[in-house]
């Protein structure tokens, strides 16, 4: 996962840490300059420096499995707990994980020095429902501590019915914290814990960030979690006040599989369990076999409702939706369209439309659908994302759409990142093109107040997180996750978010490790019994068919 960045105004300046006294002696000095860019030789040099700044970080996990055990000393784990950090209070009951703000983060810092000894085969975690939180440091090629931030690690906790992406915390001395927790229903069993180097010191920034990828995976620790006595308060299923968080930190939970479901049908289709087979409360409500992703759903910090075709119409009925961004908008509309709605022909959805589906039961249901395409003013062509704002007949077509007549949208759904991540050069552009945007659809949302109309609902979808061979791309997951930040800050700023914001890049992230379930850029394509990039026969679209139900939580709990 990407690192949060701190205020850049923090008790202490980045490049100026606190003196430290670890074990009796100085911490080692910070090193000088920024690491040489990689090259001849790069490969190795690359994997030694990955050996040498993690082993750091399996000195720590031994060190707290040690603490952990019932006969650990108590003055030895007082002693260790200023680098271990307290953790969380014995009365506090658990509580769900979330974001930090980086600004709540203890000041305390573990020191990593090399372990003396090989890490055990597997690390025991003790109570599963506590949040474990873990900082360490990133050391430089002469395993020195790095006084600087923005390295972009990708770390993820995965069981055989568990996936997520630890929220992490760049604490901009060189120091990372990250947090782990399991729900009890799904503590059995092996976990590993997967941390990826993908790009070091911002370099996933650059414009050109292929030349500078690492991804190196410098440590797959086994994990077991063991069980206790305390439990989690039961998610509850999402209401519109949900949506007002920026930064989601979820989870997804397998709660049915068959085994026997390996292949795709005729149609490219994964239809492993029964289109009614119901979710397990509180992880969903609904029918889990309509997600065709053999039990797996997401949830974060409330669950969601998968809708049946007569529920999702009985919300949908008469009302506008207006999409503007990239072309996973295509996709997911006409996911929503053919599985939850039952709408067969849904050639109308190209990258730019207006068009009016009725309900092809026969019952009482229409909806009106209208997308625009922000990749390019041309939808032929793409990146240039929210420069395309500066055409002034781009920005009249969006116009036309809330000025023409007595109605306007009832929800507008935002977007915008894999497209910028291809255009501008550098951070400080896209911030400009961000306060362009959001003043230009505050304007408009201004105007449909002038005209005495209810203002739309509006969310932004944030960008995904670019899979397989785009993860080293000028979208990799690092650029997009500050752009959704920018973004999200700048709209927020504007009060052009009326309803809030839905987390797909926190939806994807666990799944784009590879190219499994997405292209590349694209999570929701078409179910086919072709060969997909990665040569196996059909791919998985789960992940996209998931993102409409979230949308209808969104769009129905107003």
């Amino acid at each position: 996962m990407s690192a949060l960045l701190p205020p850049p105004h923090g008790p202490r300046a980045a490049g100026d840490p606190k003196k430290t006294d670890v074990a009796g002696g100085k911490l080692p000095p910070c090193a000088a300059g920024d690491p040489k860019k990689p090259g001849g030789g790069g490969v190795r040099s690359a994997a030694k420096l990955a050996l040498a700044s993690f082993l750091g970080v399996v000195f720590l996990f031994a060190v707290d499995a040690f603490l952990s055990g019932a006969g650990a000393d108590r003055r030895l784990r007082h002693q260790y707990q200023h680098y271990l950090g307290a953790g969380p209070a014995e009365s506090a009951p658990p509580s769900w994980p979330s974001v930090p703000d980086p600004t709540s983060f203890a000041e305390d810092v573990l020191g990593g020095g090399r372990a003396d000894s090989a890490p055990p085969s597997w690390l025991s975690v003790p109570n599963p429902t506590e949040i474990h939180e873990f900082t360490f440091w990133a050391l430089d090629g002469t395993v020195l501590r790095r006084c600087l931030g923005g390295d972009f690690f990708e770390i993820d906790l995965s069981g055989e019915a568990w996936k997520s992406r630890p929220p992490v915390v760049d604490n901009g001395d060189g120091s990372y914290t990250f947090r782990l927790q399991v729900a009890p229903r799904f503590a059995a069993g092996e976990f590993h814990l997967t941390i990826v180097l993908l790009f070091r010191s911002f370099e996933g920034l650059k414009f050109s960030s292929a030349r500078f990828k690492y991804r190196v995976e410098l440590r797959r620790i086994p994990l077991l979690f063991r069980p206790g006595n305390a439990s989690l308060p039961a998610l509850e299923t999402c209401r519109a006040a949900d949506f007002a968080r920026d930064v989601w930190s979820g989870r997804w939970t397998r709660l049915a599989r068959n085994d026997k479901c390996e292949d795709v049908d005729d149609a490219g289709r994964y239809r492993c369990l029964g289109p009614e087979h119901p979710c397990e409360a509180p992880w969903c409500d609904g029918p889990l076999g309509a997600l065709e992703s053999n039990g797996w759903v997401y949830s974060a910090h409330c669950s969601f409702k998968l809708f049946t075709a007569d529920a999702a119409w009985r919300c949908l009925d008469g009302k506008w939706l207006f999409f503007w961004g990239d072309s996973n908008h295509v996709d997911t509309i006409r996911n929503l369209l053919t599985f939850v709605l039952g709408v067969e022909d849904t050639s109308a959805v190209t990258r730019r439309f207006d068009a009016v589906f009725t309900n092809p039961s026969g019952e009482p249901g229409t909806l009106r659908i209208t997308s625009i395409f922000n990749g390019h003013w041309n939808m032929s062509m793409n990146y240039l994302g929210l420069h395309s704002l500066r055409h002034k007949g781009f920005r009249q077509l969006v116009r036309s759409y809330f000025v023409g007549d007595d109605r306007v949208p009832d929800v507008v759904i935002l977007n915008s990142g894999l497209h910028d991540g291809c255009y501008w050069s550098s951070v400080r552009a896209y911030v400009q093109a961000t306060e362009y945007a959001a003043q230009f659809w505050a304007g408009v949302m201004a105007k449909v107040r002038l005209r005495g109309l209810a203002v739309p609902r509006v969310f932004y979808r944030t960008t995904v997180a670019t899979g397989g061979y785009a993860r080293d791309l000028a979208f990799n997951p690092n650029k997009m996750e500050l752009f959704n930040g920018v973004l999200v800050e700048k709209m927020r700023q504007h009060g052009v978010l009326t309803g809030g914001v839905i987390d797909n890049f926190d939806m994807t992230f666990p799944w784009h490790y590879d190219n499994r379930c997405n292209d590349g850029v694209h999570y929701g394509r078409a179910p086919a019994k072709l060969v997909w990039r990665d040569g196996k026969i059909g791919h998985q679209y789960f992940v996209d068919l998931m993102l409409g139900h979230v949308l209808l939580n969104a769009i129905c709990n107003g």
